[in-house]
Parts: structure tokens; C-alpha cells; sequence
């Protein structure tokens, strides 16, 4: 397939742009996503959203390698779950390719107003590591976040690295900072599950995803060493503005669905 230069620089610049946010607070397949199928609307979007799973693994793989170098992460008990997750990424993949996803975005939306304005409201959320749970319960929330955000990824996809964070946060005591990278070494796990089921299809332009790779990743490597540099206060507060672009985003999705349904 052949693009024009401008529309590949426009892609490259929304990737770049997409791997600095997802690299500090996720989210960012909210500006990667709906830019590639404005610029791109010849193709599926099945298509569209395969080939953008390759930039995006490679922005987040760099991420993780930046925040290794600052955090100890525990990776015996991590590639275990991050296996999980590959799982339930690729399960989710399969169902989108036969099912429509539209009845899960009034849900999303309502959790999202519940998180933006509990986040708001309470300052010290994510700004330092809560008491500790048992090894058990945490081995049973972390196999719960893996099998359903997993899930969620690979069908639905935008806003998945923020969740995972949420997650982190809310369910297993962690801060904003180690949240981060134990997010973006989960969502890589999803991103490669995605992969392999868009591989199989037939889903993927590399001739798009492999520049875009580059400028994601490049992306993703300044962005984590920002949220590092920076700490837990900048990461909570580009946290909320994705949230919100989320919000944004899943209202107006309803709303259209709403109209459409109505006409």
C-alpha cells in the first residue's frame, strides 16, 4: 500500500506524541488510534488498529527499559502474569474480530467519571506506596487485573495502560511511579498477545507501522525518563488529563451511538 509522505510524517508525529503520553500515564493509544483511522479511512479498521499494535509494543518496551534501570521489578512472578495477560490480550483480539465492542463504552464511560473525580478529590492517591496486602490476596487481584484488563486490550484496546495503572494503584497499594512500570510491562505482554492474533489474520501494513514504530518508541523512551526524572506529582496530574481525554473520548463515542440509534 502507498501513502503520501505528509500522511505518513502526520502518523509518525501522532505516534511520537502517543508513545511520550502512554510512557508516563498510559492512554496513549487515545491520540495513536483515532488520528490513524482520521488519516487512514480507506482501509478496515481491523487493519488500522493491527498495524498500530507493532508501534505500540515498541514504545512500551523502551519505557519499561528506562524504568528498569531506576526500579527493581520482580520478574519471576511478573512473566507469569504477564504470560496471562498475552492470553487474554489474544482471546479478546479473536472475539473483536466477530463481535462489536459499542456495549461496553457506556460502562467504560460511567467507571472513568468515577476514577476522574475520586482522583481529583483525593490528592495523596498514588503518591506514595500503601500498607502492605498479603501475598495471597495480591497474587489473586494481580491474576484478576491480567485476565480482564488483558481481555480488555485486545478487544477494546484505547486506555488500557491507564487502567492497568488504576489498578495498581487502587488494588495492589502501589504509587504512581511503580504503577507505571509494572503497567507498561504488562501492556507489553498485551501488545504482543494482539500481535500474534492480527499476525495470523493478516491485519498488519508494515510499511506503516514500521516508521511509526520508530517515533513511538523514541516517544516512549523521553517519556519515561520525564515520569522518573519528574516523580509521583507529574505523573498524577498527566494521569487526570489523560482521563479526562478519555472521558472525552468514550462520551462522544456513546453519544454518536446514541444518535445513531435514534435516526
Amino acid at each position: 500500500m502507498t501513502i503520501s509522505a505528509t500522511t505518513l510524517l502526520l502518523l509518525c508525529l501522532f505516534a511520537f506524541l502517543a508513545g511520550w503520553v502512554d510512557a508516563i500515564a498510559g492512554g496513549g493509544g487515545l491520540i495513536q488510534t483515532p488520528a490513524s483511522l482520521i488519516l487512514l479511512p480507506q482501509l478496515p479498521v481491523a487493519t488500522v488498529i493491527g498495524s498500530l499494535k507493532i508501534p505500540a509494543i515498541c514504545g512500551t518496551t523502551l519505557a519499561v527499559m528506562q524504568y528498569m534501570k531506576r526500579l527493581s521489578l520482580q520478574w519471576k512472578t511478573m512473566l507469569a502474569y504477564c504470560l496471562l495477560a498475552f492470553i487474554s490480550a489474544f482471546a479478546g483480539s479473536a472475539l473483536l474480530s466477530s463481535i462489536g465492542n459499542k456495549w461496553m463504552k457506556p460502562i467504560i464511560l460511567i467507571a472513568l467519571t468515577g476514577v476522574a473525580i475520586f482522583t481529583f478529590t483525593n490528592s495523596s492517591w498514588g503518591q506514595q506506596k500503601q500498607k502492605n496486602i498479603s501475598d495471597r490476596a495480591y497474587r489473586t487481584r494481580m491474576l484478576l487485573i491480567c485476565i480482564l484488563l488483558g481481555f480488555y486490550d485486545g478487544f477494546i484496546g484505547p486506555g488500557a495502560g491507564s487502567f492497568f495503572m488504576m489498578a495498581f494503584i487502587s488494588f495492589l497499594g502501589m504509587d504512581f511511579l511503580q504503577a507505571g512500570a509494572n503497567a507498561k510491562l504488562v501492556n507489553v505482554s498485551t501488545n504482543l498477545g494482539s500481535i500474534a492474533l492480527f499476525i495470523l489474520k493478516g491485519s498488519i501494513i508494515w510499511t506503516i507501522a514500521i516508521p511509526m514504530s520508530f517515533a513511538n518508541g523514541l516517544g516512549g523512551f523521553l517519556g519515561a525518563k520525564m515520569a522518573i526524572s519528574k516523580g509521583n506529582i507529574f505523573i498524577r496530574r498527566l494521569f487526570l488529563f489523560v482521563i479526562l481525554l478519555t472521558l472525552i473520548r468514550f462520551g462522544y463515542d456513546v453519544y454518536a451511538s446514541f444518535l445513531n440509534s435514534h435516526t
